[in-house]
């Protein structure tokens, strides 16, 4: 598909003005005009979401610019320090709030700064928290089982060291996979919408209930901004699907999906220096081999956020603004 540059793209949108959702099924087309808008903006390569940085801490205009197209065209990118590697956790909470990113999710494994520390943690093995192992992390958006009011809309996450071999990511634009979902069948859209369409069961640890059972849709529209947001998990287990045809079809079809070789899937190795800001698009991570040496091992820092980058909003997005 052709890719014209960024700037002209979101300025010559044919969906300028418009008053109805392209995520409202009843709205054929005006999905299929932000249809066509999404699909000429896509990027073609994991390449063009990367943006070198000089000042993660206070960027200037340009560097801020070219992270926000990114995200406006694939609610993703990713950039690369150019002095090299930084600790992190600062620069990740100046990053996020060069883009509106100021209210943190306290999730249960997360420090107290709520900014998490992703590595290897030797008593996670034997546990079901599969981020903190050096097990391969199926795809899914973060926060999945959090309640409605507390939705993970955005992440930034950072590499402070990466792993001697493995661990490479993949991304894909929810977007791009409600897109295809609806061109292939607009029931599995249906389904997917329904608000107990997935079911996470209550995390339960020692007889404890650290979260209860939480029933929600896989896909939703936020009703302030008219933004499409996801919860899903790739997991066959502590996941229970709805028990209607369109819903299991729907499913299947998202995890062949997922699993296939897409073009509009991204992977790419996270190296130290380098980071991702996100409207929690889907993402999964590859096993990996840490270092033997002591204080070498893989770890990035990662904070969610409930709220969703600032400037791509849909208005924006079709606006070009």
């Amino acid at each position: 598909m052709a890719i014209r540059s960024m700037s002209e793209s979101m300025s010559e949108s044919p969906l300028q003005g418009a008053s109805a959702s392209p995520f409202d099924l009843a709205s054929r087309s005006t999905y299929e005009g932000w249809r066509e808008w999404k699909l000429g903006v896509y990027p073609e390569t994991v390449e063009q979401l990367i943006v070198p940085i000089n000042h993660p801490h206070a960027l200037d205009r340009s560097e801020k610019k070219a992270l926000l197209e990114r995200c406006k065209r694939a609610n993703m990118a990713l950039y690369q320090l150019a002095t090299g590697s930084e600790p992190g956790k600062q620069l990740v909470r100046a990053l996020g709030r060069q883009f509106g990113l100021e209210r943190l999710d306290n999730n249960l494994r997360a420090d107290e700064d709520s900014i998490t520390a992703l590595r290897v943690v030797p008593e996670a093995g034997k546990t079901h928290y599969i981020p903190y192992t050096n097990r391969p992390l199926n795809w899914h958006t973060d926060g999945y089982y959090n309640s409605p009011d507390e939705q993970v809309r955005a992440i930034v996450m950072h590499c402070v060291a990466d792993a001697v071999a493995g661990g490479d990511n993949s991304y894909l634009d929810h977007e791009i996979a409600y897109l295809l979902m609806r061109d292939e069948n607009p029931d599995y859209i249906r389904a997917l919408m329904q608000p107990d369409a997935m079911t996470i069961p209550a995390n339960v640890e020692d007889g404890a209930e650290l979260r209860p059972v939480q029933s929600g849709p896989v896909f939703s529209v936020q009703p302030l901004t008219g933004t499409l947001h996801m919860r899903y998990t790739a997991r066959t287990r502590s996941i229970v699907w709805k028990d209607d045809r369109n819903t299991r079809l729907a499913a299947g079809f998202l995890a062949e999906l997922l699993a296939s070789d897409s073009a509009y899937i991204f992977r790419h190795h996270m190296q130290a220096g380098q980071g991702v800001i996100c409207n929690n698009v889907l993402h999964r991570r590859e096993a990996f081999t840490d270092a033997p040496e002591p204080g070498q091992q893989r770890l990035l820092y990662r904070a969610r956020y409930h709220d969703r980058i600032h400037g791509t909003e849909l208005n924006n997005v079709w606006s070009g603004v």
